[in-house]
């Protein structure tokens, strides 16, 4: 398990979601990507789609400001 960080700060919707697909999309199973965003949308974005991809949501949260989403990635297809 290895963990990454994507910073998605000042990028408006859908931004921070395709950005978070595409980083996922990169990652293996179990691996843990940490999402910071500006955009508060993401708060409920990036949840959805991790449901609707087959990967878990560990954590949200706002910190300083940023909305921070940290995901555990699912299965090499995005189930799990």
């Amino acid at each position: 398990m290895n963990r990454y960080q994507l910073d998605a700060r000042n990028l408006l919707c859908p931004m921070p979601v395709i950005r978070t697909q595409d980083r996922m999309a990169a990652l293996q199973s179990g691996d843990i990507l940490e999402v910071r965003c500006t955009d508060p949308g993401a708060m409920q974005d990036i949840p959805t789609w991790c449901r609707i991809s087959g990967h878990e949501v560990l954590d949200s949260r706002i910190e300083d400001g940023d909305v921070v989403v940290t995901i555990r990635a699912g299965g090499p297809t995005g189930s799990k």
